[in-house]
């Protein structure tokens, strides 16, 4: 009499390893698997406009490093985060799907939906001071190289390539009003002087006080005397209203610890109808620049711009790119607040 199957294990068929077929399901299988654990999708939000590195992220949520790791690997292999390495240390923030893609729609309503949650309070704190941290290193490089400035910043690109780019750029922008300018980092100076004879009023903000006084100290020798100075952050315009018709950054946001929150700050400060011109490096592999030149991050892709503009509520204008003999190229972007913003 034969037995049931359950009552003879040697009977049972064997089962081999499974195998998992490659087929057009897989991505989408991947992405909603990623998006299923909530700590991923935390994660996600604080990744939004940011990027950090794995210590960094580990920080911030009290893991070790091998269960962060496991979470970055999952996203990326899903498609929802990229990585870079700047210097020693590779660093991770969203990624973005071609607009061809067949789940670029899903991935952005994904995207839109985990931006509409808060950042849970307990992550804030070791947020703020990592970027903290980051502004400090900032401003303690320009404390101690001010007198070397120009030196290190020629080793990327001299004020002169740039700054005749700039001005055409800013000769070419369409500004309702001409009244006030507002120019962050002015570094040494020098580009005070074309905003001071084209609008009625200057200011020059920056944060770190030895940069301040080499600017103020240049336009009192030009006799430059329609320009403010205040030492701060872009978080502190809100705080002296400043409203200005045309915001210039000139070579900073490499130096800033938080660009995205850079342009929120900007997009606030800016008059309806106003305009943000932006010059800066795009994304490269110098590491060596981290170190020399006080950088934070090496440079930044387009799209970066874009997206930030894009939350901070600005529209995008003219582009111009260009390179230089050294191998680095500049980026010049301009971007309007809407009349009825």
């Amino acid at each position: 009499m034969n037995q049931p199957l359950l009552d003879n294990p040697s009977a049972l068929p064997v089962l081999t390893d499974v195998v998992e077929l490659e087929t057009p399901l897989n991505p989408l299988a991947n992405l909603l698997k990623a998006a299923g654990d909530p700590l991923r999708v935390e994660i996600l939000r604080v990744l939004s406009q940011d990027s950090f590195g794995v210590l960094e992220l580990c920080r911030i949520f009290g893991l070790k490093q091998s269960g962060m790791s496991h979470h970055l690997k999952v996203l990326t292999n899903a498609g929802l985060l990229g990585s870079r390495r700047e210097a020693n240390s590779i660093f991770y923030r969203r990624a973005y799907l071609a607009p061809d893609h067949p789940l670029a729609a899903l991935q952005q309503q994904l995207f839109a939906t985990v931006d509409t949650l808060p950042i849970a309070e307990h992550l804030r704190a070791p947020i703020r001071e990592l970027q903290h941290e980051r502004s400090q290193a900032a401003q303690q490089f320009f404390s101690e190289n001010a007198d070397k400035f120009r030196a290190q910043q020629d080793l990327i690109a001299s004020y002169p390539v740039y700054a005749e780019q700039m001005t055409q750029l800013l000769n070419n922008t369409p500004l309702r009003d001409k009244n006030l300018a507002l120019e962050i980092g002015p570094g040494e100076g020098e580009f005070l002087a074309v905003l001071a004879q084209q609008f009625n009023q200057v200011i020059a903000l920056d944060n770190a006080i030895n940069m301040l006084d080499k600017a103020r100290n240049f336009a009192s020798e030009k006799n430059l005397r329609n320009i403010e100075f205040i030492h701060g952050d872009t978080q502190s315009l809100t705080s002296h209203k400043v409203l200005a018709d045309c915001i210039l950054v000139n070579m900073v946001l490499h130096h800033t610890p938080s660009p995205a929150d850079i342009f929120q700050d900007l997009s606030n400060a800016l008059a309806p109808g106003g305009a943000l011109l932006i010059c800066d490096l795009c994304r490269h592999e110098q590491a060596w620049a981290r170190e020399a030149c006080g950088d934070l991050w090496q440079g930044f892709e387009p799209q970066d711009f874009s997206r930030w503009a894009q939350a901070a509520k600005l529209e995008e204008g003219q582009s111009v790119y260009f390179a230089l003999r050294n191998g680095f190229q500049i980026q010049l972007r301009q971007f309007f607040k809407p009349m009825n913003f």
